[in-house]
């Protein structure tokens, strides 16, 4: 059966404006612009949202519960995020193993593996275990190398000053995509990271030096020269107006995260290192009220940004298109060849409407 659908605001991972989706079996097989084929569908056409930081969800943290990945998965697609990078953070480890096992058996239904520590500085921990700190080792250096003899993308988070410019560029050789974060780096350093061949940062301004008049640090040396530069849109993890900077220093760089906790999809709190962390006025805190993660999904960040007066066109570049390139998959930012289970439909408010599959097919 081929059906046409059009809309007046269809993303293809460059452009918005009009256009026309031929639809075969589930699959878009053609993107015609400007044309008006078929019935209209109310709201924007999109690729689903792409997340690269994704700690939990549906009540399931992935360290603690990695055989539980498929829930996490599940709870993230509710609201239009349609591929997860699942993230494990700092732990001891026999827990890098067993999240490795679980995402290497389920490697087709992830985006890959985000690896979050251990390595990083003491004093940008944030909430990461202070106990399970270290230097770089051979667990995940034998992680990785399972993870890629696999054929698993891997995105490793860690800090330039602790590991050195020299494991930054055998981890390049290996194809893994560093990430510097969680690091109290001069900006010296940081330009090092980057020259190795680092080629993002994580949650931007969190966990990391900051700028300031006198001293570039991480923030300030990754909004020059990052070639990707993540950030949590929650106006939590940053403020509105620092965010909005941050947009136009970047200059198209960003991909937004959620960093979302198993909050998202899930009860409203859950145990991390033997703590319990709640969601409190919108806000992930731990005992002490410091924030541990975010309960908050991509979705809520990009109604946010275009509340804020950015462009949507700009806005979904950041998290479906920029996140697409950084881990090398420009296909997902593509409607052409995607099943409408993978693309959704947003409203005139860009709220998530669901996806294409509930408005062809009847």
């Amino acid at each position: 059966m081929t059906e046409w659908v059009f809309s007046e605001s269809v993303f293809d991972g460059a452009s918005l404006g009009p256009a026309s989706l031929c639809i075969e079996g589930g699959q878009i097989v053609e993107v015609t612009p400007l044309a008006r084929r078929g019935a209209e569908i109310s709201g924007a056409i999109v690729p689903g949202f792409l997340d690269l930081q994704v700690n939990g969800g549906g009540g399931v943290l992935l360290n603690a519960e990695p055989s539980r990945l498929s829930e996490i998965c599940a709870a993230h697609r509710r609201f239009g995020t349609v591929g997860i990078m699942p993230t494990v953070i700092t732990d001891a480890p026999n827990v890098l193993t067993a999240v490795t096992d679980a995402i290497i058996a389920a490697k087709e239904d992830v985006l890959g593996l985000h690896i979050e520590g251990p390595h990083i500085a003491m004093s940008k921990r944030g909430t990461h275990s202070a106990e399970h700190v270290r230097p770089m080792d051979d667990n995940t250096i034998a992680a990785v190398k399972r993870l890629r003899d696999a054929g698993v993308t891997v995105l490793l988070t860690l800090a330039p000053e602790i590991v050195g410019e020299a494991a930054i560029a055998d981890l390049m050789a290996m194809g893994v995509i560093v990430s510097l974060g969680h690091s109290d780096a001069t900006a010296e350093e940081a330009e090092a990271g980057f020259a190795a061949g680092a080629q993002a940062v994580t949650h931007l301004f969190n966990a990391m030096s900051p700028m300031t008049h006198r001293a570039a640090g991480l923030a300030g040396v990754a909004m020059e020269r990052a070639p990707f530069v993540g950030l949590i849109a929650d106006g939590i993890h940053v403020e509105d107006r620092v965010l909005k900077i941050a947009v136009r220093a970047t200059q198209g760089r960003i991909f937004f995260v959620s960093d979302a906790m198993p909050t998202v999809g899930g009860p409203d709190q859950f145990d991390l290192y033997g703590t319990t962390i709640r969601v409190e006025d919108g806000r992930l805190v731990n005992a002490e009220g410091a924030l541990a993660g975010a309960h908050t999904t991509m979705a809520e960040g990009v109604a946010r940004l275009i509340g804020l007066g950015e462009p949507p066109k700009d806005v979904l570049h950041m998290a479906i298109t920029n996140p697409a390139a950084l881990i090398g998959r420009s296909d997902l930012a593509s409607l052409v060849g995607r099943s409408v289970e993978d693309v959704i439909v947003l409203n005139h408010d860009w709220v998530v409407n669901g996806p294409l599959a509930s408005f062809v097919g009847h």
